[in-house]
């Protein structure tokens, strides 16, 4: 089928398209535009043209369009998350909670929209008046990530909008349909054109050169992998442009021994098996005490057991296809890293017949932190379970390494629940909880893990600027 196209998406200056791909069958599902980077340098032009004029509408009105926004989105849930499927592939339970959670940013950054405030500042003499106003930060360029296609679309682009910039909008290539389809409801919810454009593309870095080196591009938030990131900071500070970045992670799931089993087990397939392993925020690491590894592995094989592997808009499915071979390889190169050096495969370890790009949910045990699975990020169903015998011990582990986007430990005891969260270096604690993630909660990572937080008040700092204002009288 070929994919209708809304106005908030800017079409590429000649015919040429590309075709998204469902993970699951292979089969293409969708045609959109293939822009180059005379499309993104029209598209911050537009941006451009529309900024004066919204940033001189009233808060107020700013978020009563986030608000529509989310109340369409909430509607059109099932749709949205259908399309979410095809092209992203993680189960329709999981997209339409995406939905869910991707539209609670529009409503949480509406109610930011009308918290934004100045202050005044006594003076040092009676002839003066001082005072501090927040504006824009003025042209935005947001790049979002394929395994989070709507969240991280609306956890940029609705703070933006709530603070008066305009937003060009690149996302990735796998996942462009859902991000068109949240462009046109806020066209809908009454967003003026140019406000927001959708630049699709199978060329990444020439659109996102030309986002990074415009000077009318004032600020660049991306959400992918250290690596990219680390350019993208480097070649902002030639026009000191302001950067937010969300990259990697490499979390720890910690299981102390007087911790309640069953539920960290459940936390532990909760955290770890989402999008079949591809969220930055996933366990990638669990290290369990020896004194109840047994008993935890014991609860959690038949959980992963009970996963059920197949195309997302099936009934019944849980764990969904990796996004491309490259993530299939990925995960079979850490695999078997790990069964070459001891350690041993408790269910899973292969990818089934047929076509997609499928991977069993995996269960290792007898792992070492020197295995590739204990040290890089895997992006894939695969659990590797570690002992530990002390807290000091399991701490210096889980903050070896550049990372620090997320860390989880499951404890009943309420001294060593306040130590470790202190001590863990990571900028989100799951402290019996696998999934702490909400809009009223920032959401950013400490060391390679990132710069700034988006989510909470935090979020919208990110596209303020502040003035200070001195009058003589």
């Amino acid at each position: 089928m070929t994919e209708t196209l809304s106005r908030t998406e800017r079409r590429a200056s000649s015919t040429r398209t590309f075709t998204v791909h469902n993970p699951a069958t292979l089969e293409g599902i969708a045609d959109v535009p293939d822009a180059t980077a005379d499309d993104a340098r029209a598209a911050i032009a537009s941006a451009a043209r529309a900024l004066p004029a919204w940033t001189a509408v009233t808060a107020l009105e700013r978020a009563r369009v986030l608000r529509r926004a989310e109340a369409i989105m909430l509607e059109r849930a099932d749709a949205l998350g259908r399309t979410l499927t095809l092209e992203g592939g993680k189960p329709l339970a999981e997209a339409r909670g995406e939905i869910a959670y991707a539209a609670s940013f529009f409503g949480w950054f509406a109610g930011e929209a009308e918290r934004v405030y100045g202050r005044t500042i006594p003076a040092s003499s009676p002839s003066k008046r001082l005072m501090v106003i927040r504006q824009p930060v003025g042209v935005v360029a947001a790049i979002t990530p394929w395994n989070f296609p709507a969240a991280m679309v609306t956890r940029k682009v609705g703070p933006a909008i709530a603070a008066g910039c305009s937003v060009v909008l690149k996302p990735a290539e796998q996942t462009p349909l859902t991000a068109i389809a949240i462009a046109d409801i806020l066209t809908e919810a009454g967003l003026p054109e140019g406000v927001l454009t959708v630049v699709t593309t199978s060329d990444p870095a020439a659109v996102g050169n030309e986002l990074l080196h415009s000077d009318i591009v004032r600020k660049i938030t991306f959400t992918g992998s250290t690596e990219v990131g680390k350019y993208l900071m480097r070649e902002a500070a030639g026009s000191v442009k302001r950067v937010s970045l969300e990259l990697g992670g490499h979390a720890p799931f910690i299981v102390f021994g007087d911790a309640d089993i069953e539920a960290a087990a459940k936390g532990a397939i909760a955290s770890k098996f989402r999008n079949a392993g591809q969220t930055c925020v996933c366990a990638n690491r669990i290290y369990v005490h020896a004194s109840v590894a047994d008993k935890f592995t014991d609860a959690f094989v038949p959980l992963v057991q009970s996963l059920k592997v197949g195309n997302g808009v099936d009934a019944g499915v849980t764990i969904g296809p990796l996004i491309d071979q490259a993530g299939v390889n990925k995960v079979e190169t850490h695999v078997a890293d790990a069964t070459s050096h001891g350690a041993h495969v408790r269910i899973g370890g292969h990818r089934p017949s047929g076509r997609g790009y499928f991977f069993e949910p995996t269960v290792l045990t007898d792992v070492k932190d020197s295995m590739l699975v204990m040290r890089e990020e895997t992006f894939g169903p695969v659990a590797p379970i570690a002992t530990f015998e002390s807290e000091d011990e399991v701490i210096e582990r889980a903050n070896r390494g550049p990372y620090g986007l997320a860390g989880y430990f499951y404890t009943r005891d309420l001294s060593r629940a306040w130590r470790v969260a202190e001590r863990l270096q990571y900028g989100i604690i799951g402290l019996n909880d696998a999934l702490p993630s909400v809009a009223q909660a920032p959401f950013g990572g400490f060391k390679e893990s990132g710069l700034g937080s988006e989510g909470g008040s935090e979020g919208m700092e990110a596209f303020l600027e502040t003035k200070y204002v001195s009058i003589g009288l």
